[in-house]
């Protein structure tokens, strides 16, 4: 699904046929490409942060550190599978129209990730979810725990005396 999503939101760069099978960037400074970059850790953050929300809440909490690996585990997956998605969906249109395109048509490139340091923003996100819910489950249980300590004023039952 944020394959799909990436595909369609993502901007392309126009591009124009200079000969055959050869195309260029119409405009040399145009924004695109990193855009498209910007898009795709915007979804893999999104998608971290609810992988690493869901994942807490059903499995984390029951099944502990095992749950934990899986899930980080699965947003690698689920990087690599957006990714895959993302490159591939409009590829071989791309291909087409720069095979059969006669010199000088106009037509749009196709997604290419350019900043592959974000494919780790899923799981990254998805692990500082489930460490923050940790650690808070976990200072709430400590201070749960704690007996309350009485001032000198309280009576027997910890109620204060006026």
């Amino acid at each position: 699904m944020a394959g799909l999503i990436w595909y369609a939101i993502a901007p392309r760069a126009l591009l124009q046929e200079i000969s055959a099978g050869e195309a260029e960037v119409v405009h040399a400074e145009t924004t695109a490409f990193i855009v498209a970059d910007a898009w795709f850790a915007l979804i893999a953050v999104v998608g971290g942060l609810i992988t690493g929300v869901l994942g807490y809440r059903i499995l984390v909490r029951r099944a502990g550190a095992a749950a934990t690996a899986g899930l980080v585990l699965g947003a690698v997956a689920a990087a690599l599978l957006a990714l895959w998605v993302g490159d591939n969906i409009g590829l071989g249109t791309y291909n087409h129209l720069l095979a059969s395109s006669p010199t000088g048509a106009f037509f749009h490139a196709s997604l290419v990730l350019g900043a592959k340091s974000t494919l780790a923003f899923w799981p990254l996100c998805t692990s500082a979810v489930i460490l923050l819910a940790e650690t808070g489950a976990r200072r709430s249980a400590q201070g749960a725990a704690r007996p309350r300590h009485r001032q000198a004023s309280d009576g027997p039952d910890g109620l204060s005396v006026d």
